[in-house]
Protein backbone atom coordinates (compact mmCIF):
# COMPACT_ATOMS: atom_id res chain seq x y z
CA UNK A 1 0.00 0.00 0.00
CA UNK A 2 1.76 3.49 -1.09
CA UNK A 3 1.98 5.82 2.04
CA UNK A 4 -0.05 8.81 2.05
CA UNK A 5 1.28 12.23 1.26
CA UNK A 6 2.96 14.33 3.69
CA UNK A 7 0.75 16.91 2.07
CA UNK A 8 -2.28 17.57 0.97
CA UNK A 9 -1.79 18.14 -2.72
CA UNK A 10 -2.13 21.75 -3.87
CA UNK A 11 -3.88 20.68 -6.80
CA UNK A 12 -6.58 19.10 -4.37
CA UNK A 13 -6.91 21.66 -1.85
CA UNK A 14 -4.41 24.85 -1.43
CA UNK A 15 -5.27 26.52 2.25
CA UNK A 16 -5.31 23.09 3.13
CA UNK A 17 -1.84 22.44 1.97
CA UNK A 18 -0.84 25.63 3.32
CA UNK A 19 -1.93 24.56 6.44
CA UNK A 20 -0.37 21.55 6.17
CA UNK A 21 2.96 23.24 5.38
CA UNK A 22 3.05 26.09 8.51
CA UNK A 23 2.08 22.55 10.73
CA UNK A 24 4.75 20.33 9.72
CA UNK A 25 7.39 22.66 8.67
CA UNK A 26 6.67 23.97 12.14
CA UNK A 27 6.78 27.38 11.06
CA UNK A 28 3.40 28.37 13.45
CA UNK A 29 0.47 28.07 15.31
CA UNK A 30 -2.65 29.90 16.15
CA UNK A 31 -2.34 32.24 19.01
CA UNK A 32 -4.89 31.50 22.02
CA UNK A 33 -6.59 35.06 20.90
CA UNK A 34 -8.39 34.47 17.51
CA UNK A 35 -6.66 36.34 14.88
CA UNK A 36 -2.75 35.79 16.02
CA UNK A 37 -0.46 33.72 15.45
CA UNK A 38 2.59 31.54 17.18
CA UNK A 39 5.62 31.75 15.27
CA UNK A 40 7.60 29.00 16.19
CA UNK A 41 12.18 28.87 16.22
CA UNK A 42 11.49 27.90 12.54
CA UNK A 43 9.27 30.45 11.28
CA UNK A 44 10.93 32.96 13.32
CA UNK A 45 14.85 32.40 11.83
CA UNK A 46 12.92 32.87 8.75
CA UNK A 47 11.70 36.17 9.52
CA UNK A 48 15.09 36.92 10.99
CA UNK A 49 16.66 36.55 7.65
CA UNK A 50 13.90 38.68 5.89
CA UNK A 51 14.25 41.55 8.93
CA UNK A 52 18.02 41.66 8.33
CA UNK A 53 18.24 42.11 4.65
CA UNK A 54 15.35 44.38 4.74
CA UNK A 55 17.12 46.49 7.34
CA UNK A 56 20.34 46.56 6.21
CA UNK A 57 18.87 47.96 2.66
CA UNK A 58 16.47 50.47 4.88
CA UNK A 59 20.03 52.02 6.68
CA UNK A 60 21.47 52.02 3.08
CA UNK A 61 18.87 54.64 2.13
CA UNK A 62 20.04 56.82 4.76
CA UNK A 63 17.11 56.01 7.28
CA UNK A 64 17.54 55.21 10.97
CA UNK A 65 15.65 53.35 13.61
CA UNK A 66 13.67 54.29 16.27
CA UNK A 67 10.55 52.66 18.14
CA UNK A 68 7.81 54.67 18.96
CA UNK A 69 4.43 53.73 21.48
CA UNK A 70 2.13 50.79 21.16
CA UNK A 71 -0.83 53.05 22.66
CA UNK A 72 -2.39 56.07 20.86
CA UNK A 73 -4.07 58.91 22.11
CA UNK A 74 -7.57 58.03 20.08
CA UNK A 75 -7.47 61.71 19.52
CA UNK A 76 -4.34 61.66 17.18
CA UNK A 77 -6.03 59.18 15.10
CA UNK A 78 -9.00 61.56 14.69
CA UNK A 79 -7.01 64.17 13.77
CA UNK A 80 -6.44 63.06 10.08
CA UNK A 81 -10.08 62.05 9.00
CA UNK A 82 -9.31 59.63 6.34
CA UNK A 83 -6.46 57.93 8.30
CA UNK A 84 -9.26 57.03 11.08
CA UNK A 85 -11.90 56.37 9.17
CA UNK A 86 -9.90 53.70 6.51
CA UNK A 87 -8.71 51.77 9.78
CA UNK A 88 -11.65 52.31 12.33
CA UNK A 89 -13.24 48.86 11.42
CA UNK A 90 -9.66 47.29 12.22
CA UNK A 91 -9.07 49.44 15.61
CA UNK A 92 -8.52 47.45 19.31
CA UNK A 93 -9.16 50.83 21.57
CA UNK A 94 -8.25 50.47 25.62
CA UNK A 95 -10.95 51.79 27.34
CA UNK A 96 -10.04 50.90 30.89
CA UNK A 97 -6.24 50.04 32.53
CA UNK A 98 -5.42 50.05 36.45
CA UNK A 99 -9.21 48.94 37.26
CA UNK A 100 -10.38 52.24 36.20
CA UNK A 101 -11.99 53.61 33.05
CA UNK A 102 -9.40 55.90 31.16
CA UNK A 103 -10.06 59.77 30.37
CA UNK A 104 -9.41 58.83 26.81
CA UNK A 105 -9.28 56.02 25.09
CA UNK A 106 -6.04 54.84 23.71
CA UNK A 107 -5.57 52.44 20.44
CA UNK A 108 -3.61 49.64 19.79
CA UNK A 109 -1.59 50.71 17.09
CA UNK A 110 -2.98 49.62 13.71
CA UNK A 111 0.04 51.85 12.06
CA UNK A 112 2.01 54.81 13.32
CA UNK A 113 1.92 57.74 11.25
CA UNK A 114 -0.08 60.13 13.93
CA UNK A 115 2.30 59.18 16.63
CA UNK A 116 5.34 59.61 14.52
CA UNK A 117 3.86 62.77 13.56
CA UNK A 118 3.95 64.01 16.16
CA UNK A 119 7.08 63.99 17.37
CA UNK A 120 8.17 65.06 13.72
CA UNK A 121 6.38 68.04 14.60
CA UNK A 122 8.50 68.66 18.04
CA UNK A 123 11.85 67.55 16.32
CA UNK A 124 11.73 69.57 12.86
CA UNK A 125 12.12 73.04 13.00
CA UNK A 126 14.17 73.85 9.82
CA UNK A 127 14.64 72.80 6.71
CA UNK A 128 18.66 72.23 8.41
CA UNK A 129 16.31 68.79 9.92
CA UNK A 130 15.49 67.44 6.74
CA UNK A 131 14.65 65.23 5.56
CA UNK A 132 14.28 63.25 8.34
CA UNK A 133 14.51 59.46 8.17
CA UNK A 134 12.59 57.18 10.87
CA UNK A 135 11.86 53.42 10.75
CA UNK A 136 10.96 50.95 13.30
CA UNK A 137 10.42 47.46 13.46
CA UNK A 138 7.09 46.70 15.51
CA UNK A 139 4.17 44.89 16.14
CA UNK A 140 0.57 46.29 15.24
CA UNK A 141 -3.10 45.01 15.26
CA UNK A 142 -5.95 45.50 13.05
CA UNK A 143 -8.73 43.27 14.18
CA UNK A 144 -9.30 40.41 11.57
CA UNK A 145 -12.43 39.18 10.45
CA UNK A 146 -11.22 36.68 8.11
CA UNK A 147 -7.69 35.90 9.99
CA UNK A 148 -5.15 33.32 7.82
CA UNK A 149 -1.65 32.75 9.62
CA UNK A 150 1.35 34.98 8.05
CA UNK A 151 -1.53 36.67 5.46
CA UNK A 152 -3.91 38.40 7.98
CA UNK A 153 -3.76 38.31 11.30
CA UNK A 154 -4.88 40.43 14.21
CA UNK A 155 -1.51 40.91 15.11
CA UNK A 156 1.75 41.13 13.05
CA UNK A 157 4.77 42.22 12.61
CA UNK A 158 6.95 44.76 10.43
CA UNK A 159 8.78 47.80 9.86
CA UNK A 160 7.21 50.80 9.26
CA UNK A 161 9.38 53.45 7.72
CA UNK A 162 8.32 57.17 7.97
CA UNK A 163 9.44 60.46 6.69
CA UNK A 164 9.79 64.16 6.11
CA UNK A 165 10.74 66.15 3.59
CA UNK A 166 11.40 69.88 2.40
CA UNK A 167 9.58 69.39 -1.10
CA UNK A 168 6.95 67.38 -2.98
CA UNK A 169 9.74 66.08 -5.50
CA UNK A 170 11.33 65.30 -2.46
CA UNK A 171 9.36 63.00 -0.59
CA UNK A 172 8.20 60.98 -3.71
CA UNK A 173 11.63 60.76 -4.83
CA UNK A 174 12.08 58.85 -1.33
CA UNK A 175 9.30 56.56 -1.53
CA UNK A 176 10.13 55.00 -5.12
CA UNK A 177 13.81 55.01 -3.42
CA UNK A 178 12.19 52.20 -0.77
CA UNK A 179 9.72 50.68 -2.99
CA UNK A 180 12.78 50.62 -5.53
CA UNK A 181 15.87 49.40 -3.66
CA UNK A 182 15.02 48.13 -0.24
CA UNK A 183 11.24 45.95 -1.81
CA UNK A 184 11.77 44.86 -4.85
CA UNK A 185 15.50 44.43 -4.86
CA UNK A 186 15.05 42.40 -1.89
CA UNK A 187 11.86 40.16 -3.23
CA UNK A 188 13.47 40.01 -6.27
CA UNK A 189 16.88 39.37 -5.34
CA UNK A 190 16.32 37.40 -2.16
CA UNK A 191 12.73 36.02 -2.21
CA UNK A 192 13.13 35.02 -6.11
CA UNK A 193 9.70 36.37 -6.29
CA UNK A 194 9.31 38.55 -9.36
CA UNK A 195 7.06 41.06 -7.88
CA UNK A 196 5.09 43.42 -10.66
CA UNK A 197 5.54 46.93 -8.92
CA UNK A 198 2.64 49.74 -9.70
CA UNK A 199 0.83 52.24 -8.28
CA UNK A 200 -2.88 51.61 -6.68
CA UNK A 201 -5.86 53.11 -8.32
CA UNK A 202 -7.91 55.43 -6.04
CA UNK A 203 -10.17 52.94 -4.43
CA UNK A 204 -7.33 51.12 -3.31
CA UNK A 205 -4.60 53.79 -1.77
CA UNK A 206 -3.71 53.47 2.18
CA UNK A 207 -5.76 56.05 3.49
CA UNK A 208 -4.87 59.38 4.02
CA UNK A 209 -2.34 58.64 1.27
CA UNK A 210 -2.00 60.95 -1.98
CA UNK A 211 -0.31 57.95 -4.00
CA UNK A 212 0.52 54.11 -2.99
CA UNK A 213 2.67 52.12 -4.76
CA UNK A 214 2.44 48.13 -4.08
CA UNK A 215 4.95 45.06 -5.14
CA UNK A 216 2.36 42.50 -5.63
CA UNK A 217 3.75 38.76 -6.23
CA UNK A 218 1.66 35.46 -7.93
CA UNK A 219 1.18 33.07 -5.40
CA UNK A 220 0.93 29.00 -6.47
CA UNK A 221 -2.78 29.15 -6.70
CA UNK A 222 -2.87 32.45 -9.24
CA UNK A 223 -4.05 34.77 -6.45
CA UNK A 224 -2.26 37.97 -5.99
CA UNK A 225 -0.43 38.73 -2.72
CA UNK A 226 0.41 42.57 -1.71
CA UNK A 227 4.08 41.49 -0.50
CA UNK A 228 4.87 45.45 0.62
CA UNK A 229 3.82 48.92 -0.20
CA UNK A 230 5.26 52.48 -0.12
CA UNK A 231 2.92 55.65 0.08
CA UNK A 232 3.37 59.90 -0.62
CA UNK A 233 0.90 61.06 2.50
CA UNK A 234 1.06 64.46 0.56
CA UNK A 235 1.09 67.20 3.64
CA UNK A 236 -1.98 65.31 4.90
CA UNK A 237 -0.46 64.28 8.16
CA UNK A 238 1.90 67.53 8.29
CA UNK A 239 -1.02 69.81 8.29
CA UNK A 240 -3.10 67.37 11.09
CA UNK A 241 0.73 67.71 13.30
CA UNK A 242 1.89 70.54 12.46
CA UNK A 243 5.55 69.05 10.71
CA UNK A 244 6.23 72.91 9.89
CA UNK A 245 9.78 73.94 9.16
CA UNK A 246 11.80 77.59 8.58
CA UNK A 247 12.72 77.42 4.62
CA UNK A 248 16.20 78.60 3.87
CA UNK A 249 14.59 82.36 3.51
CA UNK A 250 12.46 82.44 6.98
CA UNK A 251 9.53 81.34 5.78
CA UNK A 252 7.20 78.91 7.45
CA UNK A 253 6.67 75.91 5.16
CA UNK A 254 4.48 72.60 5.28
CA UNK A 255 6.91 69.55 5.42
CA UNK A 256 5.93 66.65 2.69
CA UNK A 257 5.38 63.02 4.40
CA UNK A 258 5.76 59.75 3.77
CA UNK A 259 5.44 56.24 4.87
CA UNK A 260 6.34 52.31 3.86
CA UNK A 261 6.36 49.16 5.35
CA UNK A 262 6.64 45.30 4.70
CA UNK A 263 5.12 42.63 7.61
CA UNK A 264 5.58 38.99 8.28
CA UNK A 265 2.61 38.45 5.51
CA UNK A 266 6.32 37.73 3.30
CA UNK A 267 6.53 34.64 4.95
CA UNK A 268 2.96 33.34 3.83
CA UNK A 269 4.08 34.70 0.19
CA UNK A 270 7.35 33.13 0.31
CA UNK A 271 5.81 29.68 1.03
CA UNK A 272 2.85 30.06 -1.56
CA UNK A 273 4.75 31.64 -4.08
CA UNK A 274 7.78 28.69 -3.88
CA UNK A 275 6.23 25.73 -2.39
CA UNK A 276 5.49 22.18 -3.66
CA UNK A 277 3.70 19.23 -3.04
CA UNK A 278 6.59 18.27 -0.81
CA UNK A 279 6.86 21.22 1.30
CA UNK A 280 8.64 24.64 1.72
CA UNK A 281 11.76 25.77 -1.61
CA UNK A 282 13.06 28.28 0.36
CA UNK A 283 15.60 30.39 -1.64
CA UNK A 284 19.48 30.17 -0.60
CA UNK A 285 20.20 33.47 0.01
CA UNK A 286 16.99 33.67 2.44
CA UNK A 287 17.22 30.42 3.51
CA UNK A 288 18.31 30.22 7.80
CA UNK A 289 19.50 27.01 7.01
CA UNK A 290 21.05 26.49 3.24
CA UNK A 291 22.95 22.95 3.00
CA UNK A 292 22.06 20.40 5.42
CA UNK A 293 24.98 17.20 6.03
CA UNK A 294 23.38 13.81 6.72
CA UNK A 295 25.19 10.62 7.96
CA UNK A 296 23.12 7.84 6.06
CA UNK A 297 24.28 5.16 8.40
CA UNK A 298 25.18 4.79 12.12
CA UNK A 299 29.02 4.22 10.91
CA UNK A 300 31.99 6.52 13.17
CA UNK A 301 33.72 7.22 10.35
CA UNK A 302 30.57 8.19 8.63
CA UNK A 303 29.58 10.71 10.89
CA UNK A 304 32.89 11.81 12.00
CA UNK A 305 33.68 12.83 8.55
CA UNK A 306 29.82 14.58 8.15
CA UNK A 307 31.18 17.15 11.14
CA UNK A 308 34.51 17.48 8.61
CA UNK A 309 32.20 18.74 5.69
CA UNK A 310 29.74 20.46 7.63
CA UNK A 311 32.32 22.49 9.29
CA UNK A 312 34.15 23.10 5.83
CA UNK A 313 30.98 24.69 4.39
CA UNK A 314 30.07 26.80 7.60
CA UNK A 315 34.04 28.43 7.49
CA UNK A 316 33.19 28.65 3.74
CA UNK A 317 29.91 30.69 4.86
CA UNK A 318 27.25 28.47 3.91
CA UNK A 319 24.56 28.16 6.79
CA UNK A 320 25.07 24.97 7.87
CA UNK A 321 23.59 21.98 9.95
CA UNK A 322 24.83 18.56 10.76
CA UNK A 323 22.10 15.76 11.06
CA UNK A 324 24.06 12.73 12.59
CA UNK A 325 20.44 11.20 13.89
CA UNK A 326 20.54 7.66 12.76
CA UNK A 327 17.99 6.63 15.06
CA UNK A 328 15.40 8.21 12.86
CA UNK A 329 15.30 6.78 9.64
CA UNK A 330 16.91 8.42 6.44
CA UNK A 331 13.09 8.42 4.50
CA UNK A 332 12.10 10.45 7.18
CA UNK A 333 14.52 12.47 8.22
CA UNK A 334 15.05 13.28 4.29
CA UNK A 335 11.12 13.98 3.95
CA UNK A 336 11.39 16.47 7.15
CA UNK A 337 14.41 18.41 5.39
CA UNK A 338 12.65 18.60 2.59
CA UNK A 339 9.04 19.97 4.12
CA UNK A 340 11.71 22.69 6.03
CA UNK A 341 12.79 23.85 2.21
CA UNK A 342 16.77 23.60 2.89
CA UNK A 343 18.32 23.95 -0.66
CA UNK A 344 20.61 21.77 -0.66
CA UNK A 345 21.40 18.04 0.92
CA UNK A 346 25.13 16.49 1.19
CA UNK A 347 24.32 12.71 1.95
CA UNK A 348 27.33 10.85 3.28
CA UNK A 349 27.13 6.99 3.77
CA UNK A 350 29.68 3.91 4.22
CA UNK A 351 30.00 3.08 0.60
CA UNK A 352 30.45 7.14 -0.55
CA UNK A 353 33.10 6.89 2.20
CA UNK A 354 34.48 4.56 0.47
CA UNK A 355 34.26 5.78 -2.85
CA UNK A 356 36.03 9.34 -2.12
CA UNK A 357 32.72 11.08 -3.00
CA UNK A 358 29.75 12.32 -1.70
CA UNK A 359 25.65 12.67 -3.19
CA UNK A 360 24.63 16.85 -3.11
CA UNK A 361 20.72 17.21 -4.05
CA UNK A 362 19.00 20.07 -4.76
CA UNK A 363 15.97 20.45 -2.88
CA UNK A 364 13.85 23.07 -5.48
CA UNK A 365 14.25 20.25 -8.84
CA UNK A 366 15.35 16.84 -6.92
CA UNK A 367 18.62 16.72 -9.00
CA UNK A 368 21.85 15.13 -7.07
CA UNK A 369 25.17 15.02 -8.14
CA UNK A 370 27.86 13.30 -7.25
CA UNK A 371 30.72 15.36 -5.62
CA UNK A 372 34.63 14.57 -4.77
CA UNK A 373 34.73 14.14 -0.78
CA UNK A 374 37.95 16.98 -1.21
CA UNK A 375 35.64 19.47 -3.44
CA UNK A 376 31.97 19.61 -1.99
CA UNK A 377 32.64 23.52 -0.80
CA UNK A 378 32.71 24.86 -4.68
CA UNK A 379 30.10 21.83 -5.75
CA UNK A 380 27.46 23.36 -3.00
CA UNK A 381 28.35 26.85 -3.57
CA UNK A 382 27.25 26.30 -6.92
CA UNK A 383 24.19 24.97 -6.52
CA UNK A 384 22.65 27.19 -4.01
CA UNK A 385 23.98 30.11 -7.01
CA UNK A 386 22.20 28.26 -9.54
CA UNK A 387 19.26 27.23 -7.24
CA UNK A 388 18.74 31.42 -6.64
CA UNK A 389 18.62 31.82 -10.22
CA UNK A 390 16.50 29.22 -11.35
CA UNK A 391 13.68 29.81 -8.35
CA UNK A 392 13.31 33.30 -9.82
CA UNK A 393 13.26 32.73 -13.47
CA UNK A 394 10.93 29.59 -12.68
CA UNK A 395 8.49 31.67 -10.55
CA UNK A 396 8.54 34.42 -13.56
CA UNK A 397 7.63 31.77 -16.36
CA UNK A 398 4.74 31.13 -13.93
CA UNK A 399 3.61 34.57 -13.84
CA UNK A 400 3.89 35.51 -17.36
CA UNK A 401 2.00 31.94 -17.94
CA UNK A 402 -0.89 32.88 -16.23
CA UNK A 403 -1.25 36.68 -17.07
CA UNK A 404 -3.63 37.15 -19.67
CA UNK A 405 -3.88 40.21 -21.63
CA UNK A 406 -7.58 41.25 -22.39
CA UNK A 407 -9.76 44.07 -23.89
CA UNK A 408 -12.50 44.28 -21.63
CA UNK A 409 -13.75 43.61 -17.97
CA UNK A 410 -15.83 41.04 -18.44
CA UNK A 411 -12.98 39.23 -20.46
CA UNK A 412 -10.82 40.08 -17.00
CA UNK A 413 -12.99 38.64 -14.62
CA UNK A 414 -13.09 35.40 -16.65
CA UNK A 415 -9.05 35.18 -17.38
CA UNK A 416 -8.29 36.38 -13.57
CA UNK A 417 -10.44 33.17 -12.47
CA UNK A 418 -7.31 31.24 -12.89
CA UNK A 419 -4.61 34.13 -12.54
CA UNK A 420 -3.97 37.91 -13.52
CA UNK A 421 -5.47 39.57 -16.48
CA UNK A 422 -4.16 42.95 -17.96
CA UNK A 423 -6.22 45.55 -19.64
CA UNK A 424 -5.47 49.28 -20.63
CA UNK A 425 -6.72 51.43 -17.57
CA UNK A 426 -9.24 53.65 -19.18
CA UNK A 427 -11.55 50.76 -19.92
CA UNK A 428 -11.99 50.15 -16.07
CA UNK A 429 -12.94 52.84 -14.36
CA UNK A 430 -14.42 52.96 -11.18
CA UNK A 431 -17.84 51.05 -12.87
CA UNK A 432 -15.39 48.33 -13.84
CA UNK A 433 -13.42 48.14 -10.15
CA UNK A 434 -17.20 47.77 -8.75
CA UNK A 435 -18.07 45.16 -11.26
CA UNK A 436 -14.56 43.22 -10.41
CA UNK A 437 -15.08 43.86 -7.06
CA UNK A 438 -18.68 41.42 -7.35
CA UNK A 439 -16.58 38.55 -8.55
CA UNK A 440 -14.14 39.01 -5.57
CA UNK A 441 -11.42 41.02 -7.93
CA UNK A 442 -9.51 44.15 -7.69
CA UNK A 443 -6.83 46.44 -10.09
CA UNK A 444 -4.34 45.22 -8.30
CA UNK A 445 -2.06 47.56 -9.76
CA UNK A 446 -1.39 49.96 -12.42
CA UNK A 447 1.38 50.50 -14.85
CA UNK A 448 2.93 51.70 -17.65
CA UNK A 449 3.21 49.74 -20.98
CA UNK A 450 6.84 49.52 -20.13
CA UNK A 451 6.70 48.04 -17.03
CA UNK A 452 7.56 51.36 -15.34
CA UNK A 453 5.41 52.63 -12.07
CA UNK A 454 2.97 55.55 -13.19
CA UNK A 455 3.56 59.08 -11.63
CA UNK A 456 -0.09 59.16 -11.44
CA UNK A 457 -3.42 57.18 -11.97
CA UNK A 458 -4.17 60.28 -14.91
CA UNK A 459 -1.22 58.99 -17.02
CA UNK A 460 -3.08 58.05 -20.62
CA UNK A 461 -2.06 54.79 -21.67
CA UNK A 462 -1.69 52.68 -18.47
CA UNK A 463 -2.21 49.07 -17.78
CA UNK A 464 -4.77 48.00 -14.82
CA UNK A 465 -2.98 44.32 -13.73
CA UNK A 466 -6.35 42.14 -12.49
CA UNK A 467 -6.50 39.65 -9.82
CA UNK A 468 -7.47 37.78 -6.78
CA UNK A 469 -6.09 38.56 -3.59
CA UNK A 470 -5.18 37.38 -0.29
Amino acid sequence: MAKPPVLTPQSEDFPRWYQDILNKAELADNGPVRGTMVIRPYGYAIWEQMQAQVDARIKAAGASNAYFPLFIPESYLKREAEHVEGFSPELAVVTHAGGKQLEEPVVVRPTSETVIGESMGKWIQSWRDLPLLLNQWANVVRWELRPRVFLRTSEFLWQEGHTAHATEADAAAYARQILHEVYEDFMVNVLALPVVVGCKTPSERFAGATNTMTCEAMMGDGKALQMGTSHELGQNFARAFNINYLDDTGTQQLAWTTSWGVSTRMVGGLIMGHGDDAGLRLPPRLAPVQAVVIAVRDDEAVIARCRELAAELEASGVRTRLDVDTSTSMGRRVTDWELKGVPVRVELGPRDLAAGEVTVTRRDDGSRVAAPLDGVVPVVAEALDRIQADMLERARQTRVARTVPVATVDEAIEAAATGWATLPWDRVGAEGETALGAHAMTVRCLIRADGAVPDSVDEPDLTAVVGRSY
